[in-house]
């Protein structure tokens, strides 16, 4: 072993390579150093392994430092970073914590790997928390670390999931172990696109041994993949939206036209017929934001809605109209862009009609309208304007037939 690997870990690590062959591949690619307290915790794809961690038995490390692998592997840290810098003062790290050890428990638990008991599981968590009762294999192919997080964290309130989710986990024993990446990446930092390599193939080996993670990669929706985060194609779609459309004016002729005009002069042609030019001045762009408060879109994905809004608006100067809807729509309501906040009067529950909200919308002339909704109603006839429809999660839903469908599940 060199000074970069850790000594307490050492035998453990040397076992996966006969217990499991995808495991010891993915732990090649961590740090595996030796720290000063507790039992282990994850950095980015370092994992530095506590005192305490030497006390348990060999079955036990084994499962440990699998688990801290697959922290490392599934990239829960970086990720876990990223949706700190998207909900800001918002994020639970405890939360977060919590949802990303429920997914690799469960995933080791089901791959014969023994863990320190009690364990923080998936499938119990999703009973305790949403009343959701599914087999192991079912739950992992479900629920990513984001999906399960914002399920989690929309549950506000001394009953809702997120306390419910600390509740349960305290009881089995939980604590924090994952840490956020550092923002600058470090020259020995492996590349994101190199860790889905990593586990691609690794997962690939194990399955073809027949053994270990490999017989459950290919169940788990958390893997790390290539998808672009739904803000950059909100933010995509508005500015395409509402950019500025040059329109004909009769207040000023066209180049083309003057040219043609000073030849006949000079030739003593007939005049050509007027051409207007092209005006490049336009009214402010107008955003008609149609909310459903029908209930089906929680708190947390709300306000990370709402921020991206008003950054879009402040950055091209667009008016932002809101249109609360369920069954039937109130009156559009102007809100500030340096201040979009959603007045605390807005009813939720009731039904899900979307042809009032369009129809109110319409009344505005909008660039664009975006509909915040789960999509449980009949979309209507198309507007004469783009609709983009922001959904919490796409996975079941029919879509409709016409408008841009974006998910927000990660």
């Amino acid at each position: 072993m060199t000074a970069r690997h850790s000594v307490r870990a050492a035998t453990a690590l040397q076992a996966l390579t006969e217990i499991d062959p995808a495991m010891a591949a993915l732990s090649l690619w961590c740090a595996h150093r030796d720290g000063s307290g507790g039992r282990a915790e994850t950095t980015a794809d370092t994992i530095t392994y506590g005192p305490d961690f030497a006390r348990l038995p060999l079955h036990e490390q084994i499962g440990v430092a699998s688990h801290h692998i697959l922290h490392a592997s599934l990239r829960h840290s970086a990720r876990m970073g990223d949706m700190q810098d998207r909900l800001g003062e918002r994020f639970d790290a405890t939360l977060w914590n919590i949802a990303t050890d429920a997914i690799v428990n469960e995933a080791l638990l089901l791959a014969d790997y023994a863990l320190p008991r009690p364990a923080l599981r998936l499938t119990t968590l999703l009973a305790e928390t949403i009343g959701q009762t599914v087999p192991a294999r079912q739950a992992l192919a479900e629920w990513d670390a984001e999906r399960l997080y914002l399920r989690l964290a929309g549950g506000t309130g001394s009953d809702g999931a997120a306390a419910r989710a600390r509740s349960h986990a305290a009881r089995q024993g939980f604590a924090t172990d994952l840490h956020p990446a550092p923002a600058e990446e470090g020259p020995d930092r492996t590349p994101e696109a190199d860790w889905q390599n990593h586990v691609a193939r690794a997962m690939e080996a194990g399955r073809i041994a027949g053994r270990g993670i490999g017989m459950v990669g290919r169940d788990l929706a958390d893997l790390p993949s290539a998808s672009i985060p739904w803000e950059i194609v909100l933010r995509g779609h508005l500015a395409r939206a509402l950019l500025p459309h040059p329109y004909p004016t009769h207040r000023r002729p066209a180049r083309r036209w003057l040219a043609m005009e000073d030849a006949a002069r000079r030739t003593d042609s007939p005049a050509p017929p007027f051409e207007p030019g092209l005006s490049r001045a336009t009214l402010a762009p107008r955003i008609a934001l149609a909310l459903d408060m029908s209930g089906s879109v929680d708190d947390t994905r709300l306000g990370l809605f709402m921020a991206e809004v008003q950054g879009i608006a402040r950055r091209v100067m667009a008016e932002v109209w809101l249109i609360p809807f369920d069954d039937g729509a109130d009156a559009p309501q102007r809100l500030d862009p340096a201040r979009l906040t959603l007045p605390s009067t807005l009813r939720r529950g009731g039904g899900t009609t979307f042809g009032p909200a369009i129809a109110m919308a319409a009344r505005l002339s909008p660039s664009v309208a975006v509909i915040l909704t789960d999509l449980d109603g009949d979309p209507g006839p198309a507007p004469r304007f783009p609709v983009l429809w922001t959904v919490p999660d796409d996975r079941g839903l029919t879509l409709p037939p016409f408008g841009r469908v974006l998910s927000m599940a990660r």
